[in-house]
């Protein structure tokens, strides 16, 4: 068996494990914590999804974490040569590599859609900032969001500004790009955070919040919160985008796998807790529906910033918040595509990372005009399932739902029966019984609890 000591570091490599757990959990730590986790859990009966979102972190998160940070640093090349890499040394097809392909393009495709969200953050920093949700009522707040939506020019002012930025952290490279951009924005973050919570315990519903999040109560919770809560689980963590792998490429042989995927899944989690004890005591302390859906972000709670004191500037710093959350996982989305193509072609990485950028920023053109200009357009809507669904719902219910389940569900498998069982153990650096338990969660537990999700959205 060859090691990964014996493959090229052509790239080098993390300065240290913090740097490490700071990207990954930068990749980890994004819209889908801040916007989704918080309106996922008031839909779902608050603590019992809770319980159940850990487990799911625990049993499929984790595991499939730990399986591609193994392939990345055992390849040290882009994932999908990584992927190839360790399956030949494990006498195992080739072919297996479709799971880092598949991984690789719905990162692309996330980006471009996702780069369009993160431009609604940044654009509302600014209004939050101007005092334009004071006072304002539910119906000025819907129709502030409905003109941003509506104005396909300022959607792509904002879109192209949030992918400059993700464009000029990645073609600076490892140590002047990535690694120095999340030792910065990460603490950030959680100053933020921690400032807007603490804002939050002067609202008078600190507590009926933290009992909403921590008292369980299973009535509420149903079959399909449980798979959402297993879905998010995944989504989450960054699983099934390629991301791991490429960022596991620059990790030193000599950091524990396991200990850092543990650890990593922690802070995430942390943060999803936080966000939501930042949340709700605001929407109850204005009255608002903690399960109000997508909206909760950009439309609920600008109304509650509008009413409360000192709003504009808690408004604005939870915006900023979002912001670098935004922008922390759009980094690690655009870094295995540019990684590959940097092995692939002769541009180097500003040039890889401006050839992917702009093809993202192309294709989010299409999500942007699919919000107004083409809003009646539904290129599946012959099929009903897929009636009236534009091409920014195709694009994220594909990669969510299809691409997402299908890598990770196949990187489980591989790394659970193709690896030999010794190199994982000496790689993830897990001994006796933890790794006997992630052994048989990677063989059993986590592709059948992946493919019920895979299954299941796809019949719903």
């Amino acid at each position: 068996m060859t090691s990964s000591k014996s493959n090229p570091i052509h790239r080098g490599l993390w300065s240290s494990r913090m740097a490490f757990i700071l990207a990954a959990t930068g990749s980890a730590v994004g819209l889908g914590n801040i916007w989704k986790f918080p309106y996922v859990t008031g839909e779902n009966g608050g603590g019992a999804f809770v319980l159940v979102y850990l487990l799911c972190i625990a049993i499929v998160g984790i595991p499939i974490m730990m399986a591609e940070v193994f392939i990345g640093r055992n390849g040290r090349h882009n994932p999908i040569t990584s992927f190839r890499l360790v399956a030949e040394r494990n006498l195992a097809s080739p072919a297996w590599r479709i799971s880092a392909i598949v991984g690789v393009l719905a990162a692309f495709i996330i980006l471009s859609f996702y780069s369009v969200i993160g431009g609604w953050a940044a654009s509302y920093v600014g209004h939050a900032a101007m005092g334009d949700f004071t006072g304002q009522s539910a119906d000025a707040i819907g129709e502030l969001f409905g003109g941003l939506l509506a104005s396909p020019i300022t959607l792509l002012i904002w879109h192209s500004i949030f992918m400059a930025l993700v464009i000029f952290v990645v073609a600076r490279g490892l140590k002047s790009g990535l690694e120095r951009a999340v030792t910065i924005l990460m603490p950030a973050l959680f100053v933020l955070l921690l400032i807007a919570v603490g804002y939050a315990t002067t609202t008078g519903h600190f507590g009926e919040a933290v009992a909403f999040l921590f008292t369980p109560d299973f009535s509420a919770l149903t079959i399909q919160g449980v798979l959402v809560a297993l879905g998010h689980a995944f989504f989450t963590l960054s699983l099934g985008m390629a991301i791991m792998m490429a960022y596991g490429s620059y990790l030193s042989d000599d950091v524990s796998i396991g200990r850092t995927a543990i650890t990593v899944s922690i802070m995430d989690t942390v943060v999803a807790l936080m966000a939501g004890l930042a949340i709700f005591p605001v929407v109850f302390a204005n009255g608002l529906e903690a399960g109000a859906g997508p909206g909760l972000i950009f439309q609920t709670l600008p109304l509650a910033f509008g009413q409360m004191p000192m709003g504009s500037v808690f408004g604005a710093l939870f915006f900023v918040l979002l912001l670098f959350a935004a922008w922390t996982s759009a980094i690690s989305l655009l870094e295995p595509v540019v990684e590959w193509l940097e092995d692939k072609l002769i541009l180097g990485r500003v040039g890889s990372t401006v050839v992917v950028g702009l093809a993202c920023w192309l294709l989010g053109i299409a999500s942007i005009l699919s919000l107004n200009e083409w809003s009646g357009f539904a290129p599946l809507g012959m099929f009903e399932r897929f009636e009236g669904n534009t091409i920014f719902d195709l694009l994220d219910f594909f990669t969510a739902n299809v691409m997402l389940p299908l890598s990770g569900l196949l990187t489980a498998l591989f790394v659970g029966w193709f690896v030999a069982k010794e190199s994982l153990q000496s790689n993830l650096a897990l001994q006796g019984k933890s790794f006997t338990l992630w052994y048989n969660l990677v063989r059993f537990v986590t592709p059948v609890a992946v493919a019920i999700v895979f299954v299941y959205n796809l019949m719903a």
